[in-house]
């Protein structure tokens, strides 16, 4: 069968999941609209401040419009926030002391992350380096966050559990909105002070709820993500509980300070329309990763999640045999990309990894992973993991052209 037929094929059995996707996309585009329509967002708020940023008013409510759409006491939405790591961090740095415990309950974090925690070398700096301990409960053998264990790592110096929503490196599932709940009331039920805090990258828009709606006190992600649309060109956004957001303002600009600096220098109206545009966007992203693990099941590679699985993120694992087809794999997804379409790709040291890396992301926005974009560690099991899609009909090429490298059938990828 070729390329575009096993789509058309495959497409002819995901007609339920996806109107099933579209339905929530039009649940969160309406959340979406309200909370602009509430705050009667106006031209004035698109334009752009310099310098110190004082009385930004696009930037002031752009956070409030963040915050009534993720559900959160109040929210800061800022271009100084480099990228996803650099929001938990923030949150991290700002809210926890020397002395103080934090906890992750999914396993190891993503490797970013690990650096900044510093739980396999403190490096100066890290958290564990300035005096905060760090236990991570480990996941069951079927790589489910393991509730039974987790009162067993929560100390009297617990301050804060962390949660990692999406799957990172890792084969294991994105933590679902009911597991969270069950985590949150856990946690609650063996010391109710403890912050608990989400790592919400990729999450965004994929249900109906989000994480605030679960019980969370803190959750952070990153503007070219899921809610920058595919716009934003740069940022990250934390939400939640308002004493926690202040503490964490004070922090990114300095005590006294806070949140009245930072200048937007141009990027609210992006802002802005990327958030408008975040729920289809998604939608596009998550029809894609449907298809793809469709047809690699097909195929026969094993995929995660499955195509029929409930989805908590965007992302979209596919096991692979050796590291020469993921470099294959990643090749052909640059290859299909509106930029750098000619780029080679290799293995290489990446900062803030362990391991050498590899990324296809022909993106108009440097390392947008809402756009589609397809990354993977040099190691066992040799996963790629592919993400983000602007449309839906670039992901489905991207598909057939896959197909076409991995089955060696060459053909034309349309018509």
């Amino acid at each position: 069968m070729q390329s575009l037929e096993l789509i058309k094929h495959v497409e002819q059995k995901l007609r339920d999941k996806y109107q099933e996707m579209e339905e929530t996309a039009y649940i969160n585009q309406v959340k979406v609209l309200q909370a602009f329509q509430q705050h009667r967002i106006r031209e004035v708020h698109f334009q752009s401040s310099s310098g110190y940023g004082y009385g930004d008013i696009g930037r002031d409510t752009l956070e409030r419009v963040y915050a009534d759409v993720f559900h959160g006491e109040s929210a800061l939405v800022r271009s100084q926030i480099v990228s996803g790591t650099h929001a938990i961090s923030a949150c991290l740095f700002a809210l926890l002391k020397p002395g103080d415990q934090l906890v992750s309950a999914v396993g190891s974090p993503y490797d970013t992350l690990k650096r900044v925690i510093g739980c396999e070398n403190p490096l100066p700096g890290s958290l564990v380096d300035r005096g905060i301990s760090y236990r991570e409960v480990p996941l069951t053998p079927d790589l489910r966050v393991d509730l039974a264990a987790l009162p067993d790592y929560i100390t009297p110096q617990t301050r804060m559990v962390f949660i990692q929503r999406s799957r990172g490196y890792t084969l294991r599932p994105a933590v679902d909105l009911n597991t969270l709940k069950e985590i949150v009331k856990t946690i609650r039920s063996c010391k109710a002070d403890t912050i608990i805090m989400v790592d919400n990258c990729y999450g965004e828009f994929v249900n109906a709820l989000e994480p605030t709606d679960c019980g969370i006190d803190i959750m952070a992600g990153s503007l070219i993500k899921n809610p920058g649309g595919g716009l934003a060109v740069s940022g990250g956004y934390i939400t939640g509980k308002n004493q926690l957001v202040d503490q964490i303002a004070e922090y990114l600009t300095a005590p006294g300070l806070g949140r009245e600096l930072g200048a937007s220098l141009g990027q609210n109206r992006l802002s802005y329309q990327g958030l408008f545009m975040a729920p289809h966007i998604v939608l596009q992203a998550l029809k894609g990763a449907v298809l793809t693990a469709a047809v690699f099941e097909h195929l026969g590679y094993e995929v995660s999640p499955t195509w029929s699985e409930a989805r908590s993120d965007i992302v979209q694992a596919v096991i692979l045999n050796n590291p020469d087809q993921i470099k294959s794999f990643c090749q052909v997804v640059q290859q299909s990309s509106p930029v750098d379409s000619d780029v080679q790709l290799e293995f290489a040291n990446v900062p803030g990894y362990a391991d050498k890396i590899i990324m296809a992301a022909g993106t108009f926005i440097q390392g947008s992973s809402i756009e589609l974009s397809c990354d993977a560690p040099l190691r066992p099991p040799y996963a790629v993991f592919m993400q983000g899609g602007l449309s839906y009909e670039h992901i489905r090429y991207t598909v057939a052209r896959l197909v076409n490298e991995l089955t060696g059938v060459k053909e034309k990828c349309y018509g």
